[in-house]
């Protein structure tokens, strides 16, 4: 058995090497034809472009050797990247046709330029291929610039690099595109007619001047250099003699008025150096004109106007004392008595009106707190708005005089009653001084603006409409006592025997009216007739007091137990508290408490 297995595994060896050697001779035997010039180095190494079995590998094999083609499949560039990115190689390029055949053919006409990243435009539709392709080398190496084709066309010897397309175009080399916005000086009016080697001497494009100056120089007849070389502020591309661009309120930061408008140029920049050293200010070109020799200092402009000199019409919001009301039509020399200097005229009120103060300085120097300038007997102060106690009620007819008795700014008063109203204190001071926490300014007598609920004895139902005096028997309200009992004595029907908490029974809205929850506080439900039943009913009187009872009804029925205790003292398994002698169904169960359910009896009222 063991030797039927060697045989059979060296059957299956031979015929394995068979088979490669086989496989060998038959790819000898099959080859269709000798391979391309380019391939012969290989054409014995089927390896190099065959993968047994495997078609797909073929691709793979073809790149490892065109690696630009495969750089433009990666790349999406080129003819292989955007046109043929999904084909196979052998779809195109097909081998073992002989040493000469062209496995690359091209059709040249009706060939789509633009699947190759270059679209032919203008005149490059109409260039034969050789011109761009030379014979003998790959097409792709052709060049993909204006300055690879037609650097011998360059005029400008490189001087402005190699992108052609800036200024030329593909219709005709000749013509010039180029967007003289793009660099730092824009074209604009009658520069843009003129030609370029105007500017661009010898065809030199970089350097060329920015200026003016740099090309007008001789144009400048008129001012020879004086007002600098900034020649757009006045002239304009459009007209040389044009000058109404420049504008001396903007440019010259000197507004040209009045008399000022028609004046010269020259009347004003007197100086070699032009715009330089020229004064702006009034004294720098009238201090000859000066009256008042330079005493009201050199802002000329405060009075005089440039309409005329000697017109004076002086703008008085323009100082720190504005006129208003009255102030308007007092002539300057009553404030400004001293001509030489309109300076030093006093701007507080005192100064002027000392004999108009009634108040004789009490109430300190700023009049204006109080007066206008339109009237001196209207008064704008408002107590509300400028202090911080606005006047209500009775206080606002008050005069100032009856609180500030002093001087108003410097006896500063205090915000409480109390500074003015310490005689009308009935209280003695016992309640404190906030007096406003009850009495208001409309009626020192009423006292409704208290909060009791602020106090420990909040008011409710009739105690809300209860005169004060009827509980606060005295001025010093706070000996008003809490207890019930301290005013309801007399009405104590009880006479004390069950206590003084009257609230436990008792509430505040009808004094007849009683909600003592006796199921909630004595643990005891009372229904039926017990709910009719009068407290001392249960509740024998023991001096004073209602004593505790147990909550049993052998404890109250003793008497009309008929059974005489022999069916124990659970009355209520047969017995209702709607009527004793009501018998319930033997065996019911009542929900009312008994001693099994482990209450613990309680008492009905305060002990």
């Amino acid at each position: 058995m063991r030797r039927w297995r060697w045989r059979i595994l060296s059957l299956i060896l031979l015929a394995c090497v068979a088979a490669t050697a086989g496989a060998q001779v038959l790819e000898g035997v099959l080859m269709p034809g000798k391979v391309i010039a380019g391939h012969a180095k290989v054409e014995a190494q089927c390896e190099k472009c065959h993968v047994k079995f495997d078609k797909d590998a073929q691709d793979r094999l073809c790149l490892d050797c065109h690696k630009e083609v495969a750089r433009d499949l990666r790349d999406r560039h080129g003819l292989h990247g955007r046109r043929v990115a999904k084909e196979t190689c052998r779809s195109c390029h097909t081998d073992h046709k002989g040493r000469d055949v062209n496995v690359a053919p091209l059709a040249e006409k009706g060939f789509d330029h633009a699947t190759t990243g270059f679209t032919l435009a203008g005149a490059h539709r109409k260039v034969e291929c050789r011109n761009c392709h030379a014979e003998g080398k790959k097409r792709r190496a052709a060049p993909a610039t204006c300055d690879g084709c037609h650097r011998k066309d360059d005029k400008h010897k490189g001087t402005l690099g190699p992108k052609c397309l800036d200024c030329h175009t593909e219709t005709t080399w000749k013509e010039a595109r180029f967007d003289h916005a793009t660099t730092k000086f824009a074209l604009t009016g009658k520069h843009v007619d003129a030609k370029c080697k105007t500017c661009h001497a010898d065809n030199v494009y970089k350097g060329a001047p920015t200026t003016c100056v740099g090309c007008h120089r001789k144009d400048d007849k008129q001012h020879r250099g004086r007002l600098g070389d900034k020649c757009e502020a006045c002239h304009t591309a459009a007209n040389w003699k044009d000058v109404s661009l420049f504008s001396h309120e903007r440019d010259g930061h000197f507004a040209l008025r009045g008399k000022h408008h028609g004046a010269r140029c020259e009347t004003c920049h007197k100086s070699p150096t032009g715009l330089v050293k020229t004064p702006k200010t009034c004294i720098g070109c009238h201090e000859a004109d000066d009256k008042h020799k330079a005493n009201l200092g050199t802002a000329c402009g405060d009075c005089h106007t440039e309409q005329s000199w000697k017109e004076a019409k002086y703008n008085h919001e323009l100082s720190v004392f504005r006129l208003r009301g009255k102030h308007r039509d007092v002539k300057c020399k009553e404030c400004h008595r001293d001509l030489q200097s309109y300076r030093k005229a006093p701007q507080d009120c005192l100064s002027c009106h000392r004999k108009d103060d009634t108040h004789k300085t009490r109430y300190g120097d700023k009049c204006e707190s109080c007066h206008t300038e339109k009237s001196w007997r209207d008064i704008v102060f408002r107590h509300d708005r400028d202090t911080k106690y606005a006047l209500t009620g009775k206080h606002v007819p008050v005069k100032c005089d009856s609180c500030h008795v002093g001087h108003a700014y410097r006896d500063k008063l205090t915000a409480d009653c109390y500074a003015c109203h310490r005689k009308d204190d009935k209280h003695l001071d016992q309640l404190g001084r906030r007096c406003d926490e009850c009495h208001d300014t409309v009626d020192w007598k009423k006292t409704a603006r208290f909060d009791h609920r602020t106090s420990r004895f909040p008011l409710v139902g009739r105690h809300i409409a209860t005169e004060c005096k009827l509980c606060h028997l005295t001025p010093a309200f706070k000996d008003a006592k809490l207890e019930c009992i301290a005013c309801h004595v007399k009405e104590d029907t009880h006479k004390r025997r069950l206590g003084t908490d009257c609230a436990a029974c008792h509430n505040a809205r009808d004094w007849k009216l009683w909600d003592y929850d006796h199921a909630r506080r004595a643990r005891y439900a009372l229904d039926g007739a017990h709910a009719r039943a009068a407290c001392v009913a249960c509740h024998r009187l023991a001096g004073d007091k209602l004593p505790a009872v147990a909550n049993t009804c052998a404890s109250c029925h003793v008497k009309d137990d008929v059974h005489g205790g022999s069916f124990g003292a659970q009355c209520e398994r047969c017995h209702t508290t709607r009527n004793f002698r009501d018998i319930r169904p033997f065996g019911f169960k009542s929900m009312a408490p008994s001693p099994s359910d482990g209450v613990t009896p309680t008492s009905g009222t305060r002990q």
